[in-house]
Order: structure tokens, then sequence, then C-alpha cells
């Protein structure tokens, strides 16, 4: 029984090959995250933190692509481990406004290094002219993608 013409094709679609790209990048991440103790996620929480001081649960489960539970459970995990710091009462409203200590900092600094190694190879066969295009046109796909989502 053929297919033919039905679904996609893989070989041709490019929703697929990022997907396959974000799913080796994801990988390429981890494995040089493991050795420090961490995850690709718990990474993302703590360059969240490192760039915007302050941010919520939700707002750092936004920024690392992940459930408020489960940034929770991180942000939780932190605490127990030094890494970062929350009030025990909301200043305003309910959100608990997380901040970096300088353990965590020092955990960053490391792994900043590790991601962008894999970052540095992943990029190595492209020119400069050639990765400014891929930052333009994924920006352009992004953008195209909210805008449709936003207006429907």
């Amino acid at each position: 029984m053929s297919q033919k013409g039905v679904g996609v094709d893989l070989d041709k679609s490019l929703g697929y090959l990022l997907k396959e790209a974000s799913s080796a990048l994801r990988a390429a991440m981890e494995e040089v995250l493991r050795p420090l103790g961490m995850t690709v996620t718990h990474y993302s929480c703590l360059e969240l933190l490192a760039q915007r001081p302050g941010l919520s649960n939700s707002e750092l489960a936004r920024g690392a692509f992940v459930t408020r539970q489960s940034m929770n459970v991180l942000l939780q995990t932190l605490e127990r481990e030094g890494q970062v710091t929350r009030p025990a009462e909301a200043p305003v409203g309910k959100a608990l406004p997380a901040r970096l200590t300088p353990r965590g900092r020092r955990s960053l600094e490391k792994a900043t290094v590790a991601v962008r190694s894999v970052e540095v190879r992943m990029l190595a066969g492209m020119t400069e002219t050639e990765q400014s295009a891929a930052f333009r046109i994924l920006r352009s796909m992004i953008h195209s993608l909210r805008d449709d989502s936003e207006g429907a």
C-alpha cells in the first residue's frame, strides 16, 4: 500500500529539518553540560537570571521552554544548592523573584564556555555572511509564526 502524496515529505520539510537541528543541538549541549552536573534547562535558567535578574518562576519557565511546575522543581533544587536565591515572601503579588548567587554565577561561567564550544562547532562550516543570513532567516520565521498565532 503506497502512502504517496499523503503527509509531509520529510526530505523537503524545513520544519522537520529545524526540529532535527534543534534535537542535535540539545543533545550536543546536554553532552557538554552533563560533566558539570547540569542539564540544558538548568543552564538556561542560570543564563536567563544572569541576563534578567529577578525573573519569576513563570517568566523563567517561558524563557527555558518548560512548564511552570518543572521550573519550580528546578528552582527549589538550585536554591538548596546555593546557586539561586528567592525571597521567602513575594514583594508584590505572588511572584518570587529569583537571583543568581555568586556560586550560581561561577557555575554559569563554566557552563557558558561549554555551550559556546557547541555553538562554535555548529557554525564551523559557515562563513560570517552565511551565519548572518541564518540568523536573519530564523528570526523572520519566528516573527512570522508568532504574528500569525497572535492574530488568530
